[in-house]
């Protein structure tokens, strides 16, 4: 499947591309870890990139999708990839149909995970991250909390409270959301690739995009 999962933050789009992956080996790709692989190889794109992440700066447009054209021939692809949260603007939108149009790649869906703010809110304020770099496991102390309270099961390092996701973070990234990247959806309806999927449980959701790319 070669698929783009949109949503806000906190939708889920990263449970939901983790279980959708395992159904036929495509990889989940997102701006994030097309960065730090790109860094972490050392190529030139990369150390350009290393500069503005090292000072806190943005990375502009044009070196994201000069590394995104570079991860999208890597032969894990093949099998197919969910871009996870990319793109988040129309410009980088238009970008990347250029090079998939150039890569002879068709996309199969687009998918937007649409959750009301609320829960988004419920689930973000709850949501602890193991401090380990290394291990970076994601609880829920409502729904999913650790074995023993602020501690990693995995790894036993403590868990905290990411800075983004306190009540003034989370209200703020849902406003950038709505306003640079819910856009989106009206471009990818105007190509004829969106559906949207109502649905507050990744197994609702991930039941819906199969369902839709059987169609």
């Amino acid at each position: 499947m070669k698929l783009i999962l949109l949503g806000a933050p906190g939708a889920g789009k990263g449970t939901v591309a983790k279980q959708l992956t395992a159904i036929d080996g495509s990889v989940q790709i997102s701006t994030g870890d097309i960065l730090r692989g790109a860094v972490q190889a050392g190529t030139e794109l990369g150390k350009e990139a290393e500069g503005y992440m090292n000072r806190g700066d943005l990375v502009p447009d044009s070196l994201i999708m000069g590394i995104m054209e570079k991860r999208l021939q890597e032969p894990d692809c093949q099998s197919g990839f969910l871009l996870d949260g990319f793109p988040r603007t129309i410009p980088q939108a238009e970008a990347l149909k250029v090079i998939l149009n150039k890569l002879k790649i068709k996309l199969d869906m687009v998918a937007e995970i649409d959750v009301p703010r609320d829960v988004i809110f419920d689930r973000l304020c709850t949501r602890r991250t193991c401090e380990n770099s290394d291990c970076q496991a994601i609880y829920n102390i409502k729904s999913m909390a650790p074995k023993k309270e602020g501690i990693c099961d995995k790894c036993g390092s403590p868990i905290v409270q990411r800075a983004d996701e306190t009540q003034e973070a989370i209200g703020h990234r849902l406003d950038t959301y709505n306003e640079k990247t819910a856009p989106l959806t009206g471009f990818y309806k105007k190509e004829g690739l969106l559906k949207t999927i109502t649905g507050t449980s990744s197994e609702v959701v991930v039941s819906a995009i199969k369902a839709e790319l059987k169609k």
